[in-house]
């Protein structure tokens, strides 16, 4: 029942700030982009709140407790993933002008092909990032009040679409900015409690119940070296290639602010992260029994009741199931924010297209693929699903940002070729690896982590390939409105780069009551 209530209460709360949102959403932009008025501390503590998935909330704790301190490798990555993001793209991709990652495709390269292939890309990450959060509600309210599993996907897609529908950008951002930091208290306060726990009754260290193998680094699995690599160079660089984090940063006002936002998100997952390893290590040394039944991902929400006595023990494995509840609720809501934008603009036809109407039939659509799946059956690990996603990203998106950002070079086939060839590895990689139909020796090592070699490839191709077909014309125009200070104030925010520069196929509509 304190279980229930709990994510009851953080459901009511998600939808009552989501009709502040819609009170205050009057134009199309409002839906899209927020009118690109966010500021950088609020945009931050919204990123924040959508970045911290289940795959963080659960997961992380969840393969440190069951794997060791290899793991440590994910909180890391998940936090430097933003110094590249900051260095190489947060403020070109914010001058841009785009709506989305297909929209800078177009309006770098001037191909609709290429934008189409984006389109995509995006609705596959999007659905691929899904999937974990639906199938980690349904194991949270599972675990925490005994509901079938169906229930927590349920709950989460209603309240999501809901929310989304409503208020588009704006709804979701006040609720991803509330629900950082109530996921930094849910995840925060039990940990002082519990190291209390530990501390008092004299339990050894992890490190003395989990065997070396558990403490000692690279020494848990099939080639653990190449594994770390790939891991690491997946987060860094799949990190820039995540829809739903890019459409964040076409919310502020200019690249300035793009770029202090990214800054402030650095800070602000890097006092998160501290926090799951502590229940990993815990984990191991009063809740080691989990092991054998393969419930990893729900070991936060039990460690509780093997620690504290009652009420404690409800009371706080209610306020972590909320936390895990709201990482759930805010990632779903970012995701299904730039697959909606997507679908609207580039796929959907006739009255849906690049409309507020079509942004809600979009927003349906963003979620029933994986809802489908998750409620069809399909069992994966909430970090592994996640890991995959960025292996996705970084082979597909990061080498055309990167290089459409900084090499004039790039052309509409390079990059065609790079996003077709890096997607199709990483793609079959994902498949290989959710079906276990490789499990062991170095095959199993290159499918589950593939980004060190997917990664490479995918740059390869585009640059191997526009070296091969001729440099599309007006490049210069582009590229100064990317790198152009704005105190140069070139149109700062429009899509429109100048007369010589064709505007977007979509651009801003004008302000409309909804």
């Amino acid at each position: 029942m304190t279980a229930s209530l709990a994510v009851a209460l953080v459901c009511a709360a998600t939808l009552a700030l989501g009709a502040l949102g819609l009170r205050l959403s009057r134009t199309t932009s409002d839906f899209y982009v927020a009118s690109r008025t966010v500021s950088p501390r609020w945009n931050a503590s919204a990123i924040g709140g959508e970045y911290i998935s289940g795959a963080s909330f659960l997961g992380v704790a969840g393969l440190i407790f069951a794997v060791g301190n290899d793991m440590l490798w994910y909180s890391i990555g998940y936090t430097a993933g933003y110094v590249v993001l900051l260095v190489l793209v947060a403020a070109p991709l914010r001058r841009s002008g785009a709506y989305t990652l297909p929209d800078f495709a177009e309006i770098r390269l001037r191909s609709g092909l290429v934008r189409r292939t984006a389109s995509v890309l995006v609705v596959g990450i999007g659905w691929l990032y899904l999937l974990p959060q639906f199938l980690g509600a349904g194991l949270a309210l599972q675990t925490a009040a005994g509901a079938p599993r169906w229930l927590g996907t349920a709950v989460v897609v209603l309240v999501v679409v809901a929310n989304v529908a409503a208020g588009g950008m704006r709804s979701v951002t006040i609720v991803q900015a509330f629900q950082y930091w109530f996921k930094l208290t849910a995840i925060g306060l039990p940990v002082i409690l519990l190291l209390l726990v530990w501390h008092g009754d004299g339990s050894p260290s992890p490190a003395a119940v989990a065997g070396p193998e558990w403490s000692t680094p690279l020494s848990g699995s099939d080639h653990p070296l190449y594994r770390t690599y790939s891991l690491l160079l997946a987060l860094l660089f799949g990190t820039m290639g995540l829809p739903h984090v890019l459409v964040r940063l076409y919310t502020n006002p200019d690249g300035r602010a793009a770029r202090r936002t990214v800054f402030a998100v650095i800070g602000l997952l890097g006092a998160f992260y501290l926090f799951p390893p502590i229940y990993g290590a815990l984990g191991r040394i009063y809740a080691g029994d989990l092991l054998a039944g393969g419930n990893t991902d729900a070991m936060m929400l039990l460690l509780p009741q093997r620690m504290l006595d009652q009420p404690w023990a409800d009371l706080v494995s209610a306020l972590l199931t909320a936390g895990a509840f709201a990482a759930f609720l805010s990632t779903s809501s970012g995701l299904t924010i730039s697959v909606a934008g997507v679908l609207s603009q580039d796929l959907l036809r006739g009255r849906w297209r690049a409309s507020v109407s079509g942004f809600r039939v979009g927003a349906g659509l963003a979620v029933a693929v994986p809802a489908a799946l998750s409620l069809l059956g399909l069992r994966t690990g909430l970090a592994d699903t996640v890991g995959l996603a960025f292996a996705l990203a970084a082979s597909t998106f990061c080498p055309l940002l990167v290089l459409g950002i900084w090499w004039r070079g790039l052309t509409r086939a390079g990059a065609l070729a790079g996003l077709i060839v890096g997607g199709t590895l990483a793609s079959t990689a994902v498949l290989l690896t959710v079906s276990a139909t490789v499990s062991s020796g170095w095959p199993a090592a290159l499918l589950r982590q593939p980004a060190a070699w997917t990664v490479p490839v995918a740059f390869g191709v585009m640059v191997l390939v526009s070296l091969c077909t001729p440099r599309p014309a007006g490049v210069g125009p582009i590229m100064v409105r990317l790198h152009a200070p704005e105190i140069l104030d070139l149109d700062r925010g429009e899509t429109r780069l100048r007369e010589d520069v064709p505007p977007l196929r979509h651009a801003e509509p004008a302000a409309k009551d909804v």
